[in-house]
């Protein structure tokens, strides 16, 4: 199967494609081989001094592997087995929107539903957002991880579910009108969280007890929604920082999108469970239903999961990363596999499973097939000179392309320079970047005029009219954002420009193209100053997934 339909539709087409697929499984490695390369993969971390991984492996509703590598807690010397208890960080959405397909199948909600009819205290933007947008992430709800930040607030801080409801009700605008782009959103998913808590009449504890883990015998799993509680066999999450581990403190409370808690041995019957729904199968089928953009286009994000394809076949997955946990549940239904991962110290779980993955299914010929192995193509020297110049791939972030040793080199915004590999004439692949690919654009003159990169159109900047530096005294004053409660002191001491914040300190500014400045810290990606008639009257703060945050100076 090269590409996934808009939805898998019904759970029936599913379970058919198991049975009929299992002369595949037939061969694959026996258990013991399976646990054999599974010790060998986590080795490094299998011992009295690191923390590590649990790892539960399913095959056609069978348990085949579940083991534990590592340490749950350092200080008391506590390994790590089937019934330690992880932060699932983002793989809890999976559960929330679970908990929506259900409301959707008994008729208490519907997709379309404006989500101020269940909570009226969002603002009105001007354009619906209905539930449907929030399961998908296109709701252009800001991501509440990018704007507490800017606000003062840090991670290690307790962030309370209400914390997080105040920030979305208080929000002033939206990244982009619902429905037009696909952008993650934690808070969108605790909104979810908070319409299943008002249509139903319980905690969103309380609901997912009764409806999923309950009858699931999910006995070790809950949404924490008191960060006091103390939680059995619950594993401390570490970071290590020059060849020493320290802990990392935990005390989010956002529920529907993180803050579940589980264990190996029990996500075994949520994994069995969504290959095997019984009648809760309209639920789970509307589960694996991809989302679509106001133009028709398909994304692969669909209830809490992500529908792609791996080795031709359907990969049905999420990931989750929050406090030094990294997370991960994956299922194969053409194979009946199901994996999860589970770690304790931040490392990447994602690329575990898919080296299980890659065990159990065979080689991986698409993989060992890639491009990247091929000859780039034969391009004009001229024609890549004329490539060459300054593009704005978003506020805050450029990227310079230069010609050298016979290619195209590609440097963006705090970046390394890297290789670009000709495909043709107009499409360069950059390995660096995920293997990614910059398609330029021409006009009726057959000037270059922009790059599409990462599915959207990025302007060429005019060099010739590059703004000069402005006067630092342009900038001083004190800004304040009514939407997130806090403000910024802008000093210049010389030439250097300077924020200061009550919580953050002080942080330099760096010229990146006219009033466009950018700092050091990952929250403060873009700081682009707006003038009225000239002066400066305030500015804007844009990160991934929080855009344009208004900030005016004070009078």
């Amino acid at each position: 199967m090269k590409n996934i339909s808009s939805s898998i539709k019904g759970w029936f087409l599913l379970t058919t494609l198991l049975i009929l697929s299992s002369s595949c499984t037939e061969t694959a490695p026996p258990s013991s081989d399976l646990e054999a390369f599974v010790d060998d993969l986590f080795a490094s971390v299998n011992n009295k001094q690191s923390p590590g991984t649990a790892v539960m492996v399913v095959r056609d509703g069978e348990v085949i592997l579940n083991k534990g590598y590592g340490m749950a807690n350092l200080s008391h010397d506590i390994a790590i087995s089937p019934t330690t208890v992880f932060d699932l960080a983002s793989v809890s959405k999976q559960f929330c929107a679970y908990a929506i397909s259900t409301l959707v199948e008994e008729g208490k909600i519907a997709l379309d539903d404006d989500v101020r009819k269940h909570i009226p205290e969002l603002p009105d933007f001007g354009n619906t957002i209905t539930i449907d947008h929030l399961v998908h992430h296109t709701s252009g709800i800001r991501d509440w991880t990018s704007t507490l930040p800017v606000a003062g607030w840090d991670f290690h801080d307790v962030i309370s579910f209400d914390h997080i409801l105040r920030m979305a009700f208080n929000q002033r605008a939206l990244n982009y009108e619902p429905g037009a782009e696909y952008s993650y959103s934690n808070t969108g998913y605790n909104l979810l969280a908070e319409i299943v808590q008002r249509v139903e009449g319980l905690s969103f504890r309380q609901w997912t007890d009764q409806n999923i883990f309950q009858p699931l015998g999910m006995e070790q799993t809950l949404f924490l929604d008191d960060h006091t509680e103390t939680i059995p066999n619950r594993a401390q999450g570490y970071r290590q920082s020059g060849g020493t581990y320290t802990a990392t403190p935990n005390n989010l409370l956002a529920l529907g999108s993180s803050s579940m808690y589980s264990t190996s041995s029990d996500l075994s019957k949520w994994v069995m469970h969504l290959m095997k729904p019984g009648n809760k199968q309209p639920v789970v089928d509307r589960m694996f239903t991809r989302g679509v953009l106001n133009d028709g286009e398909e994304i692969s994000y669909a209830f809490g999961l992500s529908v792609t394809d791996y080795q031709e076949s359907p990969w049905i997955s999420h990931s989750g990363s929050w406090a030094s946990f990294r997370t991960y549940l994956c299922i194969l239904p053409e194979t009946g596999y199901g994996i999860v991962v589970l770690n304790n110290h931040g490392r990447n779980t994602n690329r575990m499973a898919r080296e299980i993955a890659d065990y159990l299914l065979g080689p991986n010929e698409e993989q060992l097939n890639l491009d990247n192995s091929s000859d780039p193509a034969d391009v004009a020297a001229s024609t890549m000179n004329e490539l060459t110049g300054a593009y704005k791939l978003g506020p805050g972030w450029y990227v310079e392309i230069t010609y050298d040793d016979d290619q195209l080199w590609t440097q963006a915004t705090n970046e390394d320079k890297f290789p670009m590999k000709a495909l043709s004439d107009s499409v360069f692949r950059i390995e660096a970047y995920s293997n990614r690919t910059m398609t330029f654009h021409r006009d009726e003159a057959n000037a270059v005029t922009g790059m599409t990169y990462a599915s959207l159109v990025r302007p060429k900047l005019d060099l010739s009219a590059a703004p000069a530096k402005s006067d630092p005294e342009d900038y001083i004053g004190t800004y304040e954002s009514a939407e997130l409660f806090t403000t910024y002191e802008v000093i210049a001491e010389g030439d250097q420009l300077l924020m200061k914040h009550f919580r953050h300190g002080t942080i330099e500014l760096t010229q990146a193209w006219g009033d466009d400045y950018t700092t050091s810290r990952w929250f403060l990606g873009s700081v682009e100053f707006s003038r009225n008639q000239g002066y400066v009257d305030g500015f804007y703060v844009t990160t991934n997934r929080a855009r344009r945050q208004w900030f005016s100076l004070m009078k």
